[in-house]
């Protein structure tokens, strides 16, 4: 992600989760990080546990090198496409997750025994909204 702050407050704010454990980690405290991450050195990351009851989340904030690359745009995309979460107000949680700096995808919204709704979280990654059918 690219700016870790801003993805706490989408997550936990918008999303419910708390922030639990983090390190900062480079490679001179572990050498060999950049191979372990596949990732050209040198390397200074914070990796940040957010939880949200028995779930368990791993942002990565990488201060160098910067992170590069696109997020999933469809689902039948190869990796991780995209994250889901029930939520008991799809309207209430999509406009909460834009204000905090999320953006609506358009023509995602559907009724498929759940009415569904994508949100793209701060960094372009994928967010499925769902809630019980009206």
């Amino acid at each position: 992600m690219s700016d870790l702050e801003r993805s706490l407050r989408f997550y936990c704010e918008g999303l419910g989760f708390e922030r639990a454990e983090g390190y900062d980690l480079d490679d001179t405290m572990l050498p060999g990080l950049d191979r372990a991450l596949e990732v050209a050195g040198p390397v200074r990351m914070r990796s940040q546990m957010i939880t949200h009851g028995e779930v368990k989340i791993e942002l990565l904030h990488f201060a160098c090198p910067l992170p590069t690359g696109a997020p999933a745009i469809r689902r039948n995309e190869l990796g991780f496409t995209h994250v889901s979460f029930i939520v008991d107000d799809l309207e209430y949680g999509v406009e909460r997750l834009v204000a905090l700096g999320g953006t609506r995808l358009p023509d995602t919204r559907a009724v498929l025994g759940y009415d569904v709704i994508f949100v793209a979280d701060p960094d372009g990654t994928r967010v499925e909204l769902m809630a019980r059918a009206s």
